[in-house]
């Protein structure tokens, strides 16, 4: 029987090292309407909980922000600020080049477990993911997807190879498939072959599994530092 054209695109996609993207219209538009109206349902029940943790991270450190919100790379390579609940001290940033050495991620990442930039009440938000929920902002506006590689930072990026790069060719998520097998115990080459297997994969399908699965892993899970 005759290779369909799927197949022989795929066998191309293997010997070439790249990953064949899914553009299928229906899919997307039916992705974008379940973005927006999961992040507006998500913040209007969240709301409550959103306004006890800005007010416990104004009490335990005043001179900082609420929200902190940080340049990321995103679709085809274009940068936005994605936000989130400010989970270190007001000068987190300033204090990183005295920790470099105590990298515990691989290739362009910096992880650390006892990191100790992290506030208490940051540990806590960190640990259940509710550090992520201003996102949801993000996809609203269209910066982000609810489901899809995690954006990276512009220096990250800027170290990629030509196969790394394929996680820009799609919008960014809050969530994907390295987030619910492993997070932070799953080092970068691991990460950047997840990401790539969901653009692959990606379908109406997969991207509700992965949001029921995110939610069954939100709280206490061991792998997020």
């Amino acid at each position: 029987m005759a290779e369909s054209k799927q197949q022989q695109q795929i066998y191309k996609a293997v010997e070439a090292n790249t990953v064949v993207i899914s553009e299928r219209k229906a899919y997307l538009i039916t992705k974008r309407t379940i973005d927006i109206f999961l992040s507006l349902i998500g913040i209007i029940l969240l709301l409550p909980v959103l306004l006890l943790i800005a007010i416990f991270i104004k009490l335990e450190d005043k001179k900082g922000s609420i929200i902190f919100k940080q340049e990321r790379v995103g679709i085809h390579g274009k940068t936005f600020y994605m936000y989130k609940f400010r989970s270190m001290v007001s000068n987190a940033e300033e204090l990183l080049k005295d920790l470099i050495e105590q990298n515990e991620a691989s290739g362009p990442l910096f992880k650390m477990k006892e990191d100790p930039r992290v506030t208490k009440i940051g540990r806590f938000l960190r640990k259940t993911s509710l550090d992520e929920l201003p996102q949801l902002i993000n996809v609203i506006k269209g910066e982000m997807s609810l489901v899809g590689p995690r954006p990276a930072l512009p220096k990250e990026v800027e170290t990629y190879t030509s196969f790394e790069r394929q996680r820009l060719e799609v919008t960014p998520g809050l969530t994907c498939f390295w987030q619910v097998e492993g997070r932070s115990n799953i080092g970068f080459e691991e990460q950047v072959q997840l990401d790539l297997k969901y653009i692959e994969k990606r379908s109406f399908k997969t991207d509700i599994s992965l949001i029921i699965r995110t939610i069954k892993v939100l709280f206490g899970s061991n792998g997020a530092f």
